[in-house]
């Protein structure tokens, strides 16, 4: 199956139903006007180069509209960032892809105050252009049977290249990822029979579809089922999305912890009533805010894992399997494989090591380059990265990216546990993240930064009482605006180089 096609069936069978409501432009679409606006595009789409197409539209009805367009129409969406560094974002997507046309808005860019590339054509002006004629053809098509509709649009094979989406970049220059049709379509199938997801769901989108969380979950998921499609464009308007989930009684929410903190700040009792599911990822979720959404709101936070190279989720807590902590239990279809990051051996229950990844959601590779592909796809397992292990009862614990463990003396020092243990004792509104910079004695130092100044030696303290000496922090750094990556991800690149310029600086002071 192809996930146009499966669009075009769904909208077939739920025609009047409402899809998609959008609250950033106040624009409602049936599944039925959803199928001829898709159908519209694709046929404008045509026009362009063959191959890939750039998308950079905020998460709206239309960027739902234009990918599904792109695909009917036998282009490759290519999903471009615009959180940050947007136009150099868009350079680097059709320089790494080798394409030209990007399908962006005017309103988008004079919002991020993103200037003119070469290539980008306005949605604005796509819709202006259409006429009478395009509009009835559209419309005509639309009442065909689906397998007549599909006649009409591109057809291909389930491995064909569904999207082009990038990593975070948040430790390198960013990787593009070929996800197939196959690879979203079993993550669909196996998330639904995990939650359960039908037609009566409410999924409140406000994740960017740039990023595989939001696309998978706030748009591919709902797609398939024929469910509601809330849509809002900025995930930071706290209080505007708590009211959206109040009113119009949404059922589902995914975010990352740092996006949580701030609808639990904004939110009201009772604004998250109708949710079946709260479910995080993208960053380890803290104890402290579990208990607070469990205290305001009588709701359990499901925190799950997944990877960009996954489609993206790999495990998941659920309702009736939860464990606190973890990262849940493998979702059908995936296995999970924990090896030892020296030997390779593979790793006994509670031992950490590599977690590799093996099934039908895994990428087909990165896209023009095979060196990268090999080194993180050996015999079908997808090297993920990360650390963490199995426990004897099938649960999967995260403990950090391999690049935030650091050897000290000999020892392997994880950063994120140092993050956990330090986020318990300061103060529940202040942020922090720890990096490892380099140091001529031990080779590296580690270095705590918090969004406030804190009291070191009683800090130093209590950290003393859960951590080896070696764990230590040796510095403490303020820096208040924590660098944030699209997603809600700290940017660790970012932030490792900001710290190297400020004690850089201040060596020169003295």
């Amino acid at each position: 199956m192809l996930l146009h096609h499966r669009f075009i069936q769904i909208a077939k069978q739920h025609g009047e139903k409402m899809a998609i409501e959008d609250f950033t432009t106040n624009r409602k679409l049936t599944y039925s006007r959803s199928l001829i606006a898709s159908i519209l595009l694709a046929s404008i789409l045509k026009k362009y180069d063959h191959g890939f197409i750039g998308i950079m539209l905020p998460t709206s009805a239309g960027c739902i509209l234009a990918k599904i367009g792109a695909l009917m129409s036998g282009r490759t969406p290519v999903m471009i960032n615009y959180s940050t560094g947007a136009d150099q974002n868009a350079m680097y997507a059709q320089k790494k892809c080798g394409f030209r046309t990007i399908i962006t808005s005017k309103a988008l860019l004079e919002k991020i105050e993103c200037p003119y590339v070469d290539g980008m054509v306005y949605i604005e002006d796509i819709m202006e252009s259409i006429n009478a004629l395009q509009k009835v053809r559209a419309a005509l098509i639309s009442k065909l049977p689906v397998a007549m509709i599909k006649t009409f649009v591109h057809g291909g094979k389930e491995n064909n290249i569904a999207v082009i989406l990038f990593t975070s970049g948040s430790e390198k220059d960013p990787k593009a990822v070929q996800l197939s049709h196959k690879n979203i379509l079993a993550n669909v199938a196996s998330c639904s029979e995990c939650f359960e997801f039908n037609s009566d769901d409410v999924f409140l989108s406000t994740l960017p579809y740039f990023h595989v969380f939001g696309l998978t979950v706030n748009f591919w998921i709902p797609i398939y089922h024929g469910a509601r499609i809330l849509t809002y464009a900025n995930p930071l308007e706290y209080r505007k999305i708590c009211e959206i989930a109040r009113d119009h009684q949404a059922t589902l929410l995914v975010g990352t912890p740092a996006f949580y903190w701030g609808y639990l700040r904004r939110s009201e009792k009772g604004d998250f009533d109708a949710l079946r599911v709260a479910l995080v990822g993208a960053d380890k979720c803290p104890e402290s805010l579990r208990e607070a959404y469990k205290e305001k709101h009588g709701q359990t936070l499901f925190e799950g894992y997944g990877a960009t190279e996954c489609s993206p989720v790999i495990s998941t807590n659920i309702p009736g399997s939860n464990r606190p902590g973890s990262v849940g239990k493998p979702i059908p279809g995936v296995q999970v494989r924990i090896e030892h990051y020296e030997t390779g051996e593979e790793c006994g229950p509670g031992e950490d090591g590599r977690i590799l990844v093996k099934g039908d959601n895994v990428m087909l590779g990165y896209y023009d380059d095979f060196e990268q592909t090999s080194l993180h796809i050996r015999q079908g397992w997808y090297d993920t990265g990360d650390m963490g292990n199995l426990d004897e009862d099938g649960y999967l614990w995260h403990v950090g990216r391999v690049k935030r463990f650091v050897k000290i003396g000999g020892e392997m020092v994880s950063l994120v546990k140092i993050e956990s243990v330090l986020e318990r004792i300061i103060p529940e509104d202040v942020q922090c993240c720890v990096v490892e910079v380099p140091d001529s004695t031990k080779g590296a130092r580690i270095v705590a930064v918090t969004t406030e100044k804190l009291e070191r030696k009683p800090v130093l303290k209590q950290l003393a009482e859960q951590l080896p000496k070696i764990a230590l922090p040796k510095e403490f750094l303020v820096i208040e605006d924590l660098p944030k990556m699209g997603s809600g991800k700290i940017d660790f690149r970012s932030l490792t180089e900001t710290v190297k310029e400020m004690r850089a600086e201040e060596k020169n002071k003295k």
